[in-house]
């Protein structure tokens, strides 16, 4: 049976700001924590990052890593007074292994409130869960980690919650550089959270994969980028740097899209099953300075091809290049989830009709990744490359990869490669 303590009503006082933290104090933001069961429901924030008001029956997520062993000393800084009646929770959890979280009753301390000291047994990620029970409950700054443990300590501040991007950059034969007109890849989910983008077959102007676009919809899609330069309104884009489109699948639907770079969008709901391989495969045909771009797939359990759409690109003139694939959590309610998925059995081949199996490829991260989300790696997984992001856990498999530009190599491909023939004769509508 669960323990509360009551915490009475407190005048709201005026915060010093003389004192000199101690270097080991840690104050993670309270717009920075995740709901829960829900993702983005139950809790409001406020312009200057405050948690305003939250619901009785939402619990509040932060994680961070614990560099070292020792005792944390936890608080929660109060947007204004604890109110009458308000009882909190905090319950401390490892994110590896299967301990148990120690749950810590609040006591009202000033314009804070207390939850004592937490045995740190091992370094790693926890999860600190707040619970509270009242009428009404206080607003929230920040949550306080002091005491030794707390040296070292990384948590995300900002409040973005995404988990961060992260990608596979292909490396191409020399000889292949300037000439790859197909581009073959299988891709494997491991795992389906929300607003999980697994992009398989990406180059210089465009994109193409999988995506959890909601609870009962998923899609393939396929998208290039316009020329030109424009950000954010493809209105702003003259006809001639226009990507064009020429052909699509049946119950594909096509437009436009803007606000990261534009051009033209492709997408078809499809319901790919978790665990299940699905195929893809691009062309690039240069004509002159405009090359058409062309975007296939596949279920693993079937031998038919389907298009999805075929785009003339302008300024171009190019066959594929800066070949690689990503990871993408593109909804930031959900970052506390783990998504893994697997990418393989990829070939190129060139203008004249030679295959090469991809087989190195260097993982990189955006930004985000940099100084925020360190829950991020790359790896090998027999003879196929992974990447992982989000969760809030340390990748534990022996081959994975956390340094931007840290490489990774995968033993050829057995027998020739997966598609030939079948090449010329790939459907246009």
């Amino acid at each position: 049976m669960k323990k509360w303590l009551s915490c009475s009503i407190l005048a709201a006082l005026a915060v010093p700001a003389l004192a000199v933290p101690a270097l080991a104090v840690v104050e993670v933001p309270a717009f920075t924590a995740y709901t829960a069961p829900e993702p983005n429901k139950g809790a409001q924030r406020s312009k200057d990052g405050d948690i305003t008001s939250w619901e009785e029956k939402t619990k509040l997520h932060w994680y961070g890593h614990i560099a070292a062993k020792g005792e944390l000393d936890l608080s929660l800084k109060l947007a204004g007074g604890l109110p009458a009646g308000a009882r909190l929770k905090l319950t401390v959890t490892p994110q590896e292994g299967s301990a148990k979280g120690r749950p810590l009753d609040g006591k009202e301390n000033g314009e804070q409130v207390a939850f004592g000291k937490f045995d740190v047994p091992a370094p790693g990620y926890y999860r600190f869960e707040l619970e509270g029970r009242g009428n009404k409950l206080p607003g929230l700054k920040a949550l306080v980690v002091d005491g030794a443990a707390s040296e070292g300590a990384h948590f995300s501040m900002v409040e973005r919650r995404n988990a961060a991007s992260i990608h596979l950059g292909y490396t191409v034969p020399e000889e292949a550089k300037d000439d790859v007109e197909w581009f073959y890849l299988e891709v494997t989910p491991k795992t389906e959270p929300l607003w999980s983008y697994y992009m398989a077959t990406g180059w210089h102007r465009g994109y193409f994969g999988m995506q959890v676009n909601s609870p009962t919809e998923r899609r393939i899609i396929f998208s290039v980028w316009d020329s030109g330069g424009e950000a954010v309104d493809r209105k702003k884009v003259d006809d001639d740097n226009r990507v064009k489109l020429l052909a699509k699948g049946g119950g594909v639907d096509a437009g436009d899209f803007g606000n990261e770079g534009t051009g033209g969008h492709s997408h078809l709901v499809y319901p790919w099953k978790l665990g299940d391989t699905v195929h893809f495969l691009m062309r690039a045909q240069a004509e002159g300075d405009k090359t058409i771009y062309s975007g296939w797939y596949r279920d693993s359990k079937e031998k038919q091809w389907h298009l999805v759409a075929s785009f003339r690109a302008p300024r171009d003139g190019k066959f594929l290049h800066g070949l690689y694939s990503f990871n993408e959590n593109f909804g930031g309610d959900n970052g506390d989830e783990r998504r893994v998925c697997e990418f393989g059995n990829g070939w190129i081949r060139t203008k004249s009709g030679k295959w090469m199996p991809l087989t190195e490829a260097k993982f990189t991260h955006d930004g985000h990744g940099k100084s925020e989300r360190l829950d991020r790696s790359a790896g090998t997984i027999g003879k196929r490359f992974y990447l992982a992001n989000g969760g809030f856990v340390e990748d534990t498999n022996e081959t994975a990869v956390t340094k931007a530009y840290d490489a990774m190599k995968i033993s050829a491909p057995e027998g020739k490669h997966p598609v030939d023939a079948e090449l010329e004769k790939m459907p246009m509508k």
